[in-house]
């Protein structure tokens, strides 16, 4: 499914009392993928505990984890894509700052040579330092070899926005980080052993202790 790169003026998640404007940078647009209807069957036949647990996964906002699962069943993903940014539009101050808390760095590509890790390590404390939470970016569509690049352009850029700004502009990468995530999910089957996520003979390719983790790449291990 294609996303737009900025969000409407009145769906921006703006802190309480904050009333000036924010431009939001154009983000990597997510390529569509097959709507995996008997997968998704699984998702919309999951108890409301289990797609909870799925969701807080992508996100750790019980308030949209269960926004999303409270509207199952879903026709199709992209029902359950535009489902998943509403919420995530609506998140308050207080429920992006709960979300935040569970995100970890975003690990770099294998091969990083150890120069780089010092630099984007120093980057991170400064940022985190200053906005007192981790550092968030999709980088969804940029080749792998340009992401060391692109995650320490972004922090250095960011690190000039005041913290209303920058609490806008983390919010977006969020929700594209939630809806990547989120595909994954799809793509492993939702498949943690539970009769309700095989369908048609499906099975997934990962076990949900090996999905990404919130602030995880897809493919990185968990501590």
């Amino acid at each position: 499914m294609t996303r737009g790169p900025t969000l409407p003026a009145h769906r921006l998640p703006y802190p309480s009392g904050f009333s000036g404007g924010v431009a939001i940078p154009a983000l990597p647009e997510q390529t569509r993928i097959p709507s995996y209807p008997g997968r998704l069957a699984g998702f919309n036949a999951a108890t409301a505990d289990e797609a909870r647990e799925a969701l807080l996964s992508c996100l750790r906002s019980p308030r949209w984890a269960q926004r999303v699962a409270a509207h199952r069943p879903y026709p199709d993903l992209d029902a359950l894509m535009a489902a998943a940014d509403e919420a995530a539009y609506d998140l308050s101050p207080a429920d992006l700052a709960q979300a935040l808390a569970g995100e970890t760095p975003q690990p770099l590509p294998e091969g990083t040579y150890s120069a780089a890790h010092t630099a984007l390590s120093a980057a991170h404390a400064a940022y985190e330092a200053r906005f007192g939470h981790v550092f968030l970016i999709h980088l969804g569509g940029i080749p792998p070899d340009e992401a060391l690049d692109r995650t320490l352009e972004g922090i250095r850029s960011r690190l000039t926005n005041d913290p209303d700004e920058e609490r806008v502009i983390t919010a977006e990468h969020l929700r594209r980080l939630a809806g990547e995530r989120l595909v994954e999910r799809l793509r492993a089957a939702w498949n943690w052993g539970s009769p309700l996520f095989e369908r048609g003979g499906e099975r997934g390719g990962a076990a949900g202790h090996d999905a990404p983790a919130p602030g995880r790449a897809p493919g990185t291990p968990p501590r």
